[in-house]
């Protein structure tokens, strides 16, 4: 366990000056995960001018950790509103685009939430953008979404570059796929994404030794697992339930609900049922460090963990960015 904790161990109240060189602004910031990974990367060079999440619940975490409330619905706020800035984040919902195909670029993008990004990049023309999103944003809507994003931000200006990630390259013990969309203003950089890292952890590296029977699962629910796992297996597919041990090299991918039932990752226990995750835990597996003050409910934190991102793969994806714009 100790190895992932000194690994992201972070202050989270040393950037507080916003004379700094690099001024930042935190969309759909969720508990901060994108925020918390461009902090490590740029340390004092980069300050957070605004940040904006509709969730009441994460915005509770997200101050308890960054000392300020984010701003609500973005669809609501102006872009004169957003004090200037050189770098946007953005880990935006993956939503259908009803007239995807039919024009081209920005027009195309009004009634999602991207068309927020848009607006307030073609008013602020930020040096820099950082996007986020499932791997199956790539070909979400037969790859028209994707299509209207990428066309919407050149058409702004940018030079768009694109990859899908996996956590476990980057020392989390999670098999985690997320799309990485980073556009610059300036058309000459040659972006190159970072290479996968020779960190060796286990699942074992993130679990406590000892935790509250409470997150053992009841043996009413370890039946309804076990049965529909077999109900699966009987139909040729391989859906149920995921076991894991101390030994295992990763898990699947923690998701939004796990707080149901938990069964996407279920560790073993001797003589004993499979049990949950904690939230701690939960945070470390997406590589948030032990200070990171988890202030909600277990199903809350749970809900904002499996929303959130792998902290390590933003910070190396943040620590090239800068690389680029320092040259």
């Amino acid at each position: 366990m100790t190895k992932i904790l000194k690994q992201n161990s972070f202050n989270f109240n040393n950037i507080k000056n916003k004379d700094t060189k690099y001024r930042v602004i935190d969309l759909f910031a969720g508990v901060g995960g994108i925020r918390l990974g461009f902090e490590k990367a740029f340390k004092t060079d980069a300050s957070f001018v605004f940040s904006s999440e509709i969730d009441k619940y994460a915005k509770v975490t997200y101050s308890a950790n960054f000392g300020e409330m984010p701003q609500g619905d973005i669809t609501k706020i102006e872009p004169d509103e957003i004090p200037k800035f050189d770098i946007l984040l953005g880990g935006f919902p993956c939503q259908p685009f009803s007239n995807a195909g039919l024009k081209k670029g920005f027009d195309d993008t009004r009634g999602t939430l991207f068309f927020d990004i848009a607006r307030i990049v073609k008013y602020h023309k930020p040096k820099v953008l950082f996007l986020e999103n499932v791997k199956g944003f790539k070909n979400h809507d037969k790859g028209n979404t994707f299509k209207v994003v990428k066309e919407s931000l050149e058409e702004l200006g940018y030079r768009v570059f694109y990859n899908i990630l996996n956590a476990k390259h980057f020392g989390v013990p999670q098999n985690r796929e997320r799309i990485y969309i980073v556009a610059f203003l300036d058309n000459e950089i040659n972006f190159e994404f970072p290479q996968k890292l020779n960190n060796d952890v286990k699942v074992g590296d993130i679990l406590d030794d000892k935790v509250d029977d409470k997150y053992t699962i009841s043996d009413k629910l370890w039946a309804g697992h076990q049965r529909r796992k077999l109900e699966h297996k009987a139909k040729g597919n391989g859906f149920g339930y995921s076991m894991f041990n101390r030994d295992s090299q990763y898990t699947s991918t923690l998701s939004a609900r796990y707080y149901k039932d938990g069964s996407e990752v279920l560790i073993e226990q001797k003589n004993k049922n499979p049990r949950k995750l904690s939230p701690r835990e939960a945070g470390r597996l997406q590589g948030f460090p032990n200070d990171f003050k988890i202030v909600v409910s277990d199903t809350q934190a749970y809900k904002q963990f499996g929303n959130s991102v792998a902290v390590p793969v933003i910070e190396e994806l943040a620590k090239s960015i800068l690389k680029e714009i320092e040259k």
